[in-house]
This record gives structure tokens, C-alpha cells and sequence, in this order.
């Protein structure tokens, strides 16, 4: 009896703990598309390109900013792991170091930090 105790008890816990457990029931929300990492990735890389094609043409300060920005929260649809996680996060300061630069003005750091943000998420294929 002191052994079936052992072992229903933990086996009870842990099926109450997977019945509501809220990652087990995680679903998205209605509306919402889900990308899948390379997806994901090759989204951000596209308005990166777009940022810096506007910037070639000739775009400056906030109007650059908010296309920077729309890559940067693009970048919040990459989840794959841990690892490519924290590559991304450092990819993204690089978007936001951009922006910066772009509204203070400095178009040509600006389009530097572009290049080196897609350089940056570019590898983040490689962590995939």
C-alpha cells in the first residue's frame, strides 16, 4: 500500500500539472498568422531590404525610422529555441541602433547598421 501511494500520488500530481497546463493548451489567436522560423526570418529580411532600398532613394529621418521599426517587430515572429533566440535579440539591437541613427538624421550609419542587421539575421538560417 506504501508503494502504490509512491507512485499513484506523483502520477496523479503530474497529470493535474499536464491537464492545465497552459503551454499544453496554447493555441494562436483568431486572425493572427504563425510563421515558421525561415518564414519568419525571410520576412524580416525582405523589409530590411525594403528600409534600405528607401534609404538608397533617398528616405530620411522618421519616414525611414517606421520602416526600420517594421522590421524590428517582425523579428518578434522568429521562435524556434534558445540559441537562435539570443542571436536574434542581438540582430534586433543592431535594427534598433538603425533607427536610432535614423531619426537623429545619419543616413549613411543608418544604412551601414541595415546592411549589417541582414548580414546578422542572415545567419540566423544557419542556427535553424
Amino acid at each position: 500500500m506504501k508503494m502504490l501511494k509512491k507512485v499513484l500520488l506523483p502520477l496523479l500530481i503530474a497529470a493535474s500539472i499536464g491537464a492545465v497546463s497552459t503551454s499544453a493548451l496554447a493555441e494562436t489567436d483568431k486572425g493572427r498568422i504563425v510563421y515558421a522560423p525561415a518564414d519568419a526570418i525571410n520576412l524580416v529580411l525582405g523589409k530590411i531590404k525594403a528600409a534600405s532600398d528607401a534609404a538608397a532613394a533617398g528616405t530620411e529621418g522618421d519616414a525611414l525610422a517606421d520602416l526600420i521599426k517594421e522590421a524590428s517587430d517582425g523579428s518578434k515572429e522568429i521562435n524556434a529555441n534558445d540559441k537562435v533566440d539570443r542571436a536574434r535579440a542581438t540582430a534586433n539591437n543592431v535594427l534598433k541602433a538603425a533607427r536610432k541613427l535614423a531619426q537623429e538624421g545619419k543616413k549613411a550609419e543608418a544604412e551601414e547598421a541595415l546592411k549589417e542587421s541582414a548580414k546578422k539575421f542572415e545567419a540566423l538560417k544557419n542556427l535553424l
